[in-house]
């Protein structure tokens, strides 16, 4: 799960949960959270799901985009945890789907 989470809220939810229970990505704003996942890096996303281990260069083809663009967008979302990098240096979206989630509230 990808989420919106202030710090102070996902250290008491880290402390509830058991650690197993699921791979969870906590951003601490929208914004955050928007700038990582911008629309050519969810477009890699879609285009790994499932797929297994890609090269950079199969994920480009995939996605019709510059190598060195995607390689950016890449280093991106593996800096940020969404996508692993395997020791052959090809990377993976190890799940099946991703679920993001946020709460808007209020303002004070």
């Amino acid at each position: 799960m990808i989420d919106v989470c202030p710090p102070e809220e996902l250290l008491q939810s880290l402390a509830s949960e058991e650690p197993a229970r699921s791979a969870r990505i906590s951003f601490r704003s929208w914004e955050e959270l928007h700038k990582v996942l911008a629309p050519n890096r969810m477009a890699i996303i879609r285009a790994m799901t499932g797929a297994g281990a890609l090269s950079i260069r199969e994920v480009a083809r995939r996605v019709g985009r510059d190598f060195k663009g995607v390689h950016t967008d890449v280093t991106t979302l593996v800096k940020n945890g969404i996508i692993d990098r395997a020791e052959d240096g090809k990377v993976i979206f190890p799940f099946e789907r991703m679920r993001v989630e946020f709460a808007h509230s209020k303002a004070a």
